[in-house]
């Protein structure tokens, strides 16, 4: 054998080198990593405190719009102070889900007692600066928001159906309160329609997520704790009951002043009825389908239910304002 064909044979065979998997971690530093764990993308959800002012026609002022944008900001401190706090909580657990893994706490960019600290100071700051700059009423409404919110995370959430209703009575509160900041009365109507239509959102994203572990080693693996206790069916069944009675109470909201400014050219609040049935049909194609899971990507990405929202607003405009 020749001294080429030795070398050959001596030299030590290579292993494979194996996959690198992706850095959980994005670029940035403890700041960056602070502002990703608050869900910039869940902020949109906070513009639920115009929905009672808006509803009662009370945004036609600077100091209303100044109000609400300090509620607003408020709401969204507490929201992420909740969740930096429940993610310095659960990084052990996220460490080991597949997509999990890359938020800040788990990944290593945000170290949990930081995470622990600035959720605390956030809770404290929103609270206390709600109860100065607004009124006694809203900082007890964050506070309780706060209270829910962090028993969700360390208890509710394992406990079935009531883990739904805190989340559902976390978009009601959202809903109520920037009324509650500016002295607006709320309507009956409005509390029932606001909190069954957030309960018909809930129900379909927890039903869709249940549909799409279905086919997943028999549904393990889920995301949320409860997710394996559930039914598809009694999940379809929660979220059909919440748009009915949305439907049906937003009906009587509509219909509760006995008919129409004399002035309006049409009667644009019973009207609008329409929109509203049609906007609850439109997502429920999408909750039938299994594909509700990321409620925010529905609303915003679908242009139909965006038109059909978009019309629904300019109906309820117009009874507002008496056109």
């Amino acid at each position: 054998m020749t001294e080429h064909g030795t070398a050959l044979l001596e030299r030590p065979e290579r292993r494979p080198k194996k996959p690198r998997r992706p850095s959980p971690a994005r670029g940035g530093g403890p700041l960056i990593g602070l502002l990703r764990t608050a869900r910039p993308r869940q902020w949109v959800k906070n513009l639920l405190v115009l929905a009672a002012p808006a509803a009662a026609g009370e945004l036609d002022s600077f100091h209303t719009a100044a109000q609400l944008a300090v509620v607003f900001v408020l709401f969204t401190a507490a929201a992420a102070a909740v969740y930096l706090i429940n993610d310095a909580r659960d990084a052990e657990a996220d460490r080991a889900h597949p997509v999990k893994c890359r938020r800040p706490v788990a990944a290593g960019q945000v170290p949990p007692h930081t995470a622990y600290a600035v959720g605390a100071a956030l809770g404290v700051l929103a609270t206390v600066a709600a109860a100065v700059l607004c009124n006694a009423l809203t900082g007890a409404l964050l506070t309780a928001y706060l209270s829910m919110q962090l028993a969700y995370c360390i208890w509710l959430k394992h406990v079935l159906v009531v883990d739904m209703a805190v989340v559902t009575t976390g978009f009601l509160l959202r809903a109520m309160v920037g009324g509650v900041a500016l002295g607006i009365p709320l309507s009956r109507w409005f509390l029932i329609t606001t909190g069954f239509g957030a309960l018909f959102m809930v129900a379909a994203k927890r039903y869709s997520e249940a549909v799409q572990m279905e086919g997943k080693t028999g549904g393990k693996g889920a995301t949320r704790a409860l997710l394996n206790e559930y039914t598809t069916g009694y999940l379809r069944f929660v979220w059909q009951l919440a748009a009915g009675v949305a439907v049906l109470a937003y009906c009587l909201w509509a219909l509760e002043s006995g008919g129409t400014d004399e002035e309006a050219l049409l009667p644009w609040r019973q009207l609008s009825m329409i929109a509203f049935i049609l906007a609850v049909l439109r997502y429920a194609v999408f909750a039938d389908r299994g594909t509700a899971g990321e409620p925010e990507d529905v609303v915003l990405r679908d242009r139909a239910l965006a038109v059909i929202g978009v019309v629904w607003a300019a109906m309820y405009g117009l009874a507002v304002a008496g056109l």
